[in-house]
């Protein structure tokens, strides 16, 4: 293009704005000029809306960059008058000395395009290789930015660039024979980069995709010729995942980073991990494979088996030829009671013999397990029925703040995530019965008469919410009303203090600070027919965030039945802690919200914390 953004004529309400003095005097553009932020993204909107009708059909364009490609002479003549009628049209000119017509090979953003595929501009290889060594975090920043754009060119960049990128870290700069090691090593790969087929998008695609050691790695071909590598160095925290985790990482990568080859296209994937080929079949179970699975949804594709022998580039990738093992110091905290658990189960007769048994690995098969010493039931500590342990475990699972006096089921399992003996359940269920305090304070549940009719199950958490208020508690800090708001999917839940009176505008601030700043603005509320609710500043606050407001029918709480027993649950933890200073109920209220969170829930098999962060809680004690 001739000067092309000034080929853009600026609104004429908008000319002031681009307005700048001399000492000539004062002047304004009347076409956009070049250093405006907008410019660039204003200037291309253009091109692509001039040239749509040709786009990836026989057109590319880079802002007043525009390559036509054809197949033969004859069709590049039609293309290329297509092309110069619709510029005509639009009183766009071109600039004669800069154009080129009918070449077989071009130079383009950086890379040389011929018949044969891509390859890498050979001006900027010699920049490479005659790039000197980075004396400062600026200088290297330039290197990673030059070799980075040519990446796809390279098998295995992320993890060659490693020691690199890791002196990018704050206060890490620091060469050393690592990063020489690594800029030598980029300098030679780079010089030596294949020629890359052009794709064809009128055939399929493959990837094939592998992980191993320190990196993930894949490559995008067609007709075994490859389109494009893709390779990245696993963060240190995912260097403990399963093989199967990583493996599944570099497949979900792969796809990602090639969307726009791959959407809307049936593909195939070759990977070495053979339990990957029934992905699409396996019941997902862990927070993890959801992660990952739901970002291969609107695509299509086929995973198969290709033994790591046979796939030797996505296995180069992802693996250098000599890993280096890293020796790390590690201090971990050791539990109190650790020995004092082994002396009873030492003086257990059957513990002990199971202890010798595995002492002696004569006990090969089983759900025990020795651990330094320390005797586990399926990765849970065990400890003699006949020892001080049962008592003590089942009172800090049920009597502490964190225990909350809850049923036989919550503590069971509160219990048992940690810890194991034989009959522990009968143990709980009797525990519980014989407390003094659940005797007093709780009340007999009894279940409802005649069918319900559910509200619909939400399909994702916090998108719908229940509200309602608990009221008439004695002041406790200034506060004298708690504010109950419940996830319906998760059951996660917030206890909030309020001071009564207080008004709808008070409630709607509250709610913003302690649930939409954590949580967004859910899709519906489920609440009674409180005044607060029927308010119009309420219903016209929500109107406007979107949010629909459903309310239960007069006299029927059953209707928000989920938030009702959540009440109860919160009033019954109240009493069982503050029965005797009911003015003290707010030093309780955050512990009371800590204990329903990470109580295990039978409609949804485990607790609402795991639901909403994908981990378990913290356990009673740490082991």
């Amino acid at each position: 293009m001739k000067a092309g953004y000034h080929q853009i004529r600026v609104k004429a309400e908008d000319v002031h704005k681009t307005a700048f003095r001399t000492h000539e005097g004062h002047y304004e553009f009347l076409v956009m000029p070049f250093g405006l932020k907008n410019a660039p993204a204003t200037f291309q909107a253009i091109m692509n809306e001039v040239l749509r009708p040709f786009l990836r059909k026989f057109v590319l364009v880079f802002l007043d960059d525009i390559l036509i490609f054809s197949r033969e002479w004859n069709e590049h003549l039609v293309h290329l008058k297509q092309v110069l009628e619709v510029l005509l049209e639009h009183q766009l000119v071109l600039n004669k000395k800069k154009c080129e017509l009918g070449l077989q090979q071009i130079e383009y953003l950086g890379h040389i395009v011929t018949g044969e595929g891509v390859t890498m501009d050979p001006r900027k290889v010699t920049a490479v290789k005659n790039w000197p060594k980075p004396a400062t975090l600026k200088g290297l920043k330039g290197f990673l930015g030059l070799t980075g754009y040519y990446r796809k060119f390279v098998k295995d960049y992320g993890k060659i660039a490693r020691p690199l990128t890791d002196l990018l870290k704050k206060d890490s700069f620091g060469w050393n024979d690592e990063a020489q090691t690594a800029f030598d090593k980029l300098k030679e790969v780079l010089s030596t980069a294949p020629v890359l087929r052009m794709p064809d998008f009128k055939q399929g695609f493959t990837i094939d995709c592998d992980a191993s050691g320190r990196g993930v790695g894949a490559v995008l071909s067609q007709e075994g010729r490859p389109i494009a590598f893709f390779s990245k160095a696993l963060a240190p925290r995912t260097l403990s995942k399963s093989t199967y985790e990583k493996e599944l990482m570099a497949l979900v990568l792969a796809i990602q980073h090639w969307r726009p080859y791959l959407l809307g296209r049936k593909f195939v994937v070759l990977t070495d991990h053979r339990s990957l080929t029934s992905l699409l079949k396996q019941r997902v179970t862990t927070p993890d494979q959801q992660y990952w699975l739901r970002k291969l949804l609107g695509y299509e594709f086929e995973i198969k088996y290709k033994a790591g022998a046979q796939n030797g580039a996505a296995d180069a990738l992802s693996r250098r030829q000599e890993e280096q093992t890293e020796l790390t110091g590690i201090s971990l905290p050791v539990w109190a009671e650790h020995d004092a658990i082994k002396d009873a189960v030492h003086k257990d007769p059957k513990l002990r013999n199971i202890v010798q048994d595995l002492s002696k690995e004569t006990r090969k098969e089983g759900p025990y397990t020795l651990i330094n010493g320390v005797l586990l039931h399926k990765g849970r500590v065990v400890v003699p029925r006949e020892s001080i342990w049962p008592n003590k475990l089942m009172r800090e699972a049920h009597l502490t703040p964190m225990g909350g006096h809850a049923g036989a089921l919550k503590t069971l399992k509160r219990i048992a995530s940690s810890f194991f003996w034989a009959g522990m359940q009968r143990d709980v269920v009797k525990f519980i019965a014989e407390c003094d305090v659940c005797q007093r304070q709780k009340y007999a549940a009894t279940k409802p008469a005649g069918l319900l009719q559910p509200l619909a199950v939400p399909t994702a958490i916090w998108e719908d919410v229940t509200m309602d208020f608990i009221v008439g508690l004695p002041k406790s800090r200034g506060f004298d009303v708690i504010m109950v708001v419940v996830d319906r999917l998760s059951k996660y839940a917030h206890f909030i203090m309020l001071k009564h009176p207080f008004s709808a505008r008070g409630v709607a601030d509250v709610f913003n600070k302690e649930v939409t700043r954590l949580h967004g603005t859910p899709q519906s509320i489920v609440s009674d027919c409180d005044p607060i609710f029927k308010s119009h500043f309420w219903k016209e606050y929500f109107r406007l965030l979107g949010t629909q407001l459903r309310m239960s029918s007069a006299y029927h709480p059953e209707t928000d039945g989920q938030t009702e027993v959540v009440n109860r649950c919160l009033e019954t933890y109240l009493r069982c802690f503050s029965s005797e200073q009911p003015r003290t109920w707010a030093l309780w209220l955050h512990w009371a919200e800590y204990w329903y969170n990470t109580s295990y829930h039978t409609a949804t098999w485990m607790t609402p914390f795991e639901i909403v962060y994908g981990r378990k809680a913290p356990k009673i004690i740490q082991f």
